[in-house]
């Protein structure tokens, strides 16, 4: 498919375990690009200019800027950003997600199944809010 674009993700995760788990999950994947990684909000904030990601896979649960605010604060910085929410809560964040200015919310108890539809549905312009 010459003249498509590879879509170029972010991992935004405290534990290096996750993000390597997300990492293995998306490699799969022939056609995706890991962009880059990060640890927590803050560095996922300096990281999205610089790398200029297609979508970002984003916990909620991190130290130093959790991703809500990590969220609402690179959507505001970049409007068009397709942010897929990872977490281990249950739905009952839901509205929280929502208004963060994420695309669509995962729970790591789903991951295995969702992931991949999910970052594909938000890449595609849609939402995935399962």
């Amino acid at each position: 498919m010459e003249g498509l674009a590879i879509p170029r993700i972010v991992i935004v995760d405290d534990h290096d375990v996750v993000r390597q788990g997300v990492r293995h999950i998306l490699e799969a994947q022939d056609d995706w690009e890991i962009a880059g990684e990060a640890a927590n909000g803050k560095e996922a904030l300096s990281l999205v200019p610089k790398v200029k990601p297609d979508a970002i896979v984003m916990d909620i649960t991190m130290p130093v800027m959790n991703g809500l605010d990590a969220t609402s604060a690179i959507v505001k910085a970049h409007p068009d950003s397709k942010i897929l929410i990872l977490t281990m809560h249950d739905r009952g964040f839901l509205p929280v997600v929502q208004s963060s200015g994420a695309k669509g919310m995962v729970t790591k108890s789903r991951v295995t199944d969702e992931l991949t539809p999910a970052l594909q549905a938000i890449l595609d312009g849609g939402t995935y809010f399962h």
